[in-house]
């Protein structure tokens, strides 16, 4: 056993230099790209580029490593690339430790800068003011619906969305003490909606606290005895917190999208996603007219949200993601018919499927 172990520690110690050697050869072609998209002024970062290379590898791949490993493995390569082709910066709703800083993570590695922001409208000031390349923000999750702050934010702002990510969420509660000390547990609202039924099994009396994200709450259970916070275990490592109880969210299939927005949207794609806003005439039969020229073009829409227009009353902007890029023929046909019956109508962007 011994001497097979050592073996097989040799063919990896083998396996690994030739891994390191092709690495670098790798980065020396990004670097050769870089410099190109640099004369050109094109940008690092190509969200229709990153899903070609993720669909092939995964089409690719027989194993062991599982899809969640190779995507995880590539991440940091193509983190590490993007960094070698020109700085790139990225806002995220803050602070550090959130689960909207964990995605931005998740989505582009370690090597690119983050800029932490307090809100989902700074982070798109942020973007349109050219002091980052790109904003994170959550956009939906499967238990609590829609974030309506980031829908609103896409009425007044011109930028497009490039790229989508979805995130398992499990959230932790975790204190100084035990879970029979905690009087008060702090924790974005959205999160108690996610936890309400363990909250009232487990903790009935404790006090909830609604603060502006889950890190500030583990923050705050940090330096205030008696107190608790529901967010990730890596907001628990950071801020020295033990965790009371594991993934007391409601729902196993608990999952947070993400938008990633930038100036620009993707390229055509293979799988891509377009998302639409617009508005309708208000008379009857308004929405039905709204979704003929999709079932005419056989497009298939995935979401439909509405809100209030907020100049208007009982005026309301939709929202639509459908099935397809915008240079699709079918999807241009159907965005200039459906134009016939919108006051309003804007692209927001088109993006690769997330993988």
């Amino acid at each position: 056993m011994p001497s097979r172990m050592q073996s097989l520690r040799k063919k990896i110690d083998l396996i690994d230099s030739q891994l390191l050697k092709l690495l670098n050869e790798r980065a020396g072609c990004t670097q050769e790209i870089g410099a190109i998209k640099n004369r050109a002024g094109k940008r690092a970062y190509v969200p229709e580029r990153e899903s070609e290379v993720y669909r092939r590898l995964l089409e690719m791949n027989k194993g062991p490593l599982n899809k969640k490993a190779i995507i995880a493995i590539y991440r940091e390569i193509m983190s590490a690339s993007i960094a070698l082709e020109q700085p790139m910066t990225v806002a995220y709703l803050g602070p550090e430790w959130s689960f909207t800083h964990l995605a931005s993570l998740k989505k582009f590695g370690d090597a690119v800068e983050y800029r932490e922001c307090q809100t989902i409208g700074e982070v798109f000031v942020e973007v349109e003011k050219g002091r980052s390349h790109h904003g994170v923000v959550p956009i939906e999750n499967s238990t609590e619906g829609a974030v309506n702050h980031s829908y609103d934010l896409f009425m007044e702002s011109d930028l497009q969305i490039c790229s989508e990510l979805f995130m398992d969420i499990r959230h932790n509660l975790m204190s100084t003490g035990a879970l029979s000390s905690i009087k008060k547990i702090y924790s974005k609202a959205e999160v108690f909606g996610q936890c309400r039924a363990w909250l009232e099994a487990h903790a009935p009396h404790v006090e909830l606290v609604p603060v502006s994200s889950t890190s500030l709450g583990a923050e705050m259970a940090s330096r205030e005895k008696g107190t608790g916070a529901i967010a990730s275990d890596l907001a628990a490592r950071h801020y020295k917190l033990k965790i009371v109880a594991r993934s007391i969210e409601d729902l196993n299939d608990n999952v947070t999208r993400f938008l990633v927005i930038g100036t620009e949207s993707a390229s055509r794609t293979r799988r891509a996603k377009t998302s639409l806003m617009f508005s309708v005439k208000d008379k009857i039969g308004a929405l039905q007219e709204m979704l003929a020229p999709f079932k005419r073009n056989g497009l298939n829409l995935v979401k439909i949200e509405s809100r209030p227009s907020r100049r208007r009353a009982w005026e309301y902007y939709f929202f639509v993601d459908l099935v397809g890029h915008q240079a699709d023929p079918k999807v241009k046909k159907a965005i200039d018919e459906l134009q016939k019956y919108c006051t309003y109508l804007k692209v927001l962007g088109s993006y690769p499927t997330a993988p």
